[in-house]
């Protein structure tokens, strides 16, 4: 059995050695922030699939080669996955790290775009377990155009890539292997450690397998529209393959479109977007701060909230307080939040999914952080940044300024080709830890204090 897993697997070649790039992150507590070197490694959708031993491509112009890959188990026995260089990594790709930042070039040369995982070491991915936990980046979104996406989310990824669960896989972490999002994305090369050969089309760039797994979308924004969202996946807590001989359906197993917080969709129009009129400018830099609060203030509470404010300069921006539909004011995300949302712009299937809940286990278990730039041939990225649906008059379909036809990613990798995302200063700990000890002027004019997991007014300014 093992001599047919060696030769049937998900091989790394041996063309190039892999080198991630470094990174510097920083784990904090109440004491201070400690800066620890990491990596980061990207996804396998971006790297070369050759005959084993050779030159040959495996996958091409959005399709495999009938030759190597005529079926999965025949395709796995011939193809390799290969390494990527430093230099490449820059030079193909657009990936580039300094210190603690990381730089996402969207358009290098013929690749377009890319997903970054964060390491914990050479072959695992590092695993944040949110709950009781206040996660913090800077971040640099001004030249992504409409269309455009720069995000920083987590999902419940195998933190080995898959190896341990799947042994037919033995690239692992260290090439980029394992993903899953609560899309049940198709387009994936390799879902289990299997090439995605069987029903792949090259029109949709999509295959049988999909990859399923409660998401958190920290962050998924442009210079004009942001947006802050959970998706729940019901039973599943782990990444699980749909679509397979005997698997389940890829559709309806997790909340697609999850419980958004987007200050624009909500009625603040004024609140994001570039230029002064706005209360946070995205033509400048930002500190972006997430907290996932649970019922008694411990690691091991129930998660019953997901709050944010933002930094900008010394200035202190509070993720604005909503009126729902009646149903109440909201300046953060709960179950009663994304129920009130639900009487307002329609039922998503958060809560059916199992709401915070499902979150819960997911969070508990630990996440995998993911950083990427992409465009969006689906939908245009509409439903971040436009109207969604295109026509659509109802309450929340209106999610930003930009035109319904803008994110076109056909006239956007040529009129935004050197569009980029910046991530930078990712601190990570308990509560108030990553941004301890600051005193900082409030959007309002009052002075702010962060400490003890709030914000309080501060007599005099400490700055």
């Amino acid at each position: 059995m093992c001599a047919t897993c060696v030769a049937a697997a998900q091989t790394p070649g041996t063309v190039t050695p892999e080198s991630h790039p470094a990174l510097t992150t920083y784990d904090c507590t109440l004491d201070g922030c400690t800066a620890i070197t990491k990596s980061v490694v990207i996804d396998q959708n971006w790297r070369w699939i050759h005959n084993a031993g050779g030159y040959d491509n495996c996958f091409d112009s959005d399709a495999w080669d009938a030759t190597y890959c005529p079926d999965a188990e025949t395709c796995n026995q011939n193809c390799e996955l290969e390494g990527i260089s430093a230099a490449d990594y820059t030079a193909t790709y657009g990936v580039s790290t300094a210190g603690d930042a990381l730089t996402l070039d969207y358009v290098t040369g013929s690749s377009v775009g890319s997903r970054m995982y964060l390491m914990k070491d050479t072959d695992t991915y590092e695993a944040f377990k949110l709950k009781n936990k206040e996660f913090t980046f800077d971040v640099n979104v001004s030249s992504l155009a409409c269309g455009l996406n720069g995000a920083l989310y987590f999902v419940a990824m195998d933190t080995d890539g898959g190896m341990r669960r799947h042994p037919s896989n033995t690239a692992g972490a260290k090439f980029g292997t394992g993903y899953c999002d609560a899309q049940s994305p198709q387009d994936l090369h390799y879902v289990d450690g299997l090439p995605n050969v069987e029903g792949w089309s090259s029109t949709s760039s999509t295959g049988q397998l999909g990859s399923s797994c409660v998401e958190m979308d920290v962050w998924e924004a442009n210079a004009f529209s942001t947006a802050l969202t959970p998706h729940s996946c019901g039973n599943i807590t782990s990444q699980t393959r749909c679509g397979g001989d005997g698997d389940s359906d890829c559709s309806g197993l997790c909340d697609t479109s999850g419980c958004d917080f987007n200050p624009f969709r909500l009625g603040n129009t004024t609140f994001y977007g570039q230029g002064s009129s706005f209360l946070l400018d995205t033509s400048k830099p930002m500190t972006v701060v997430t907290q996932f609060i649970t019922d008694d203030g411990t690691d091991t509470g129930e998660l019953i909230e997901i709050r944010r404010f933002y930094k900008q300069g010394s200035t202190i921006i509070p993720q604005p307080t909503m009126p729902i539909n009646g149903k109440g004011s909201f300046d953060s995300i709960s179950d009663d939040y994304c129920a009130a949302e639900d009487s307002w712009f329609g039922a998503t299937e958060f809560r059916s999914k199992g709401g915070m809940t499902a979150m819960d286990s997911a969070f508990t278990s630990g996440m995998v952080l993911v950083l990427s730039i992409w465009d969006d041939y689906a939908t245009n990225m509409n439903w971040l940044d436009s109207t969604s649906p295109t026509d659509s008059t109802a309450s929340g379909a209106k999610r930003g300024t930009c035109a319904t036809t803008a994110g076109d990613p056909n006239t956007l990798r040529t009129d935004a080709a050197s569009a980029s995302v910046t991530f930078s200063n990712i601190r990570f700990g308990s509560i108030s830890s990553t941004l301890l000890d600051v005193t900082l002027e409030m959007a309002s004019g009052d002075q702010m204090t962060i400490n003890s997991g709030a914000l309080e007014p501060s007599p005099t300014p400490t700055i």
